[in-house]
């Protein structure tokens, strides 16, 4: 009979095989300063982090790309997929653009994700240095087309969450023919006279989800294009921004439709818009549909509540056109606060396809500490509880 083993044996042993079994399942971690990334702002970084994104996309297990704290110069970043694993990009430091605008600024994008299923980029800062690009762009001169900030391409199951993006040349996140997407707990900052520069902007894209997050910029602090489906969007504090957007939407004869958009318990301060449906005055087989905007604070907003079917900025390309796209079902409910213009609602819908469905329920804006008014055009719906301004459906 074997001899009993004792108990601070058992222990001993059972620790050692704990540690194998952790080891084993540890995570590979790929710090792109292993691979020559300086992070003192000025040395390009570039084929570092794609160096770093190459292995651990080759990864078996999950890998993690990380960006330790430091500011790293970086020009265009393509991180191509399919990868073989999830992969976590976390960042601790800063990413910088060059300052020469044009260094990033003809390619369309300066951070890109393309065709990656199951991908967390979490925390750090990135900052586009945008100024220069602005001044070009409003001095009419010969400009770049302008980057995007960190966008999403053909990507599936995305977790961004903790990024702060500054200063982006246009858009700041873009997720485009994506589906379960999650962005949480981001910030957002350009000045509110810098164009074009949207905070989020998603099309074609269907499951996704934006939480808790600060948004100021020069344009929509979130805008839903086309194919945009199953959006929820909550806990967002916008301002100054253009607010949050479905649109502008017509831009094609034959275009995707947007449906299934929730925003909710969100505040805008000082923005040109609260939330607003726009659509070009053309022709168009594109929708609006199972929209509801509810529990929602305006602080001193110009158009807290805005359907403007006859966009049409400039007269060009569609003046004495209605437009195509039917917008139906679209609830604005329990909407609360200020606006800086007599009209707080305005519902501008076609001439050609009126609006069905629309539903107002609890909604108290006020102007100069006064009642507010309305403003209808083909419109159809109902009301229901308090609504002020007086209801002109």
């Amino acid at each position: 009979m074997a001899k009993n083993i004792s108990f601070p044996l058992v222990i001993i042993l059972f620790s050692i095989v704990l540690f194998l079994i952790n080891s084993s399942n540890a995570m590979p971690s790929f710090n792109v300063q292993r691979y020559g990334a300086r992070g003192d702002g000025r040395t390009d970084a570039t084929k570092p982090f794609l160096t770093a994104w190459s292995l651990a996309c080759r990864s078996r297990a999950r890998a993690m790309v990380y960006i330790p704290r430091g500011t790293y110069l970086v020009t265009n970043l393509v991180f191509w997929g399919p990868c073989r694993n999830h992969i976590t990009f976390k960042i601790d430091g800063t990413l910088v653009a060059p300052p020469n605008y044009w260094s990033i600024g003809n390619s369309g994008y300066w951070i890109l994700f393309a065709k990656v299923n199951r991908i967390s980029v979490s925390g750090g800062t990135i900052d586009a240095r945008g100024s220069g690009y602005w001044s070009c762009r409003k001095k009419g001169g010969h400009c770049p087309q302008g980057a995007r900030s960190i966008s999403f391409s053909w990507c599936n199951n995305v977790l961004l969450s903790g990024l702060t993006s500054l200063n982006s040349q246009n858009m700041h996140v873009t997720v485009h023919h994506s589906s379960n997407v999650r962005i949480q707990n981001i910030r957002i900052r350009a000045p509110s006279g810098s164009p074009n520069t949207d905070g989020i902007h998603v099309q074609s894209s269907s499951g996704v989800t934006i939480s808790g997050g600060t948004i100021a910029t020069g344009d929509d602090c979130i805008a839903l294009s086309q194919g945009s489906r199953n959006i929820w969007i909550e806990r967002m504090n916008c301002g100054p921004g253009h607010g949050i957007s479905i649109g502008s939407l017509g831009d094609y004869f034959n275009e995707e439709g947007v449906q299934n958009v929730t925003v909710t318990s969100s505040v805008f301060t000082k923005t040109q818009n609260g939330v607003r449906i726009k659509t070009w005055a053309r022709p168009s087989r594109g929708f609006v549909r199972n929209v509801v905007f509810r529990n929602l604070i305006m602080r001193n907003v110009e158009n807290p509540v805005i359907i403007d079917q006859n966009y049409c900025p400039n007269g060009r390309g569609c003046p004495r056109q209605s437009s195509g796209v039917k917008i139906s079902g679209v609830t604005f409910a329990n909407i609360k606060g200020t606006s800086t213009t007599p009209i707080a609602m305005k519902l501008d819908c076609s001439s050609s396809n009126h609006c069905t469905g629309i539903r107002l329920q609890d909604i108290r804006l006020t102007y100069m500490r006064r009642s507010s008014a309305s403003y209808c055009r083909n419109v159809h719906g109902l009301r229901s509880g308090v609504v002020i301004p007086r209801n002109c459906l």
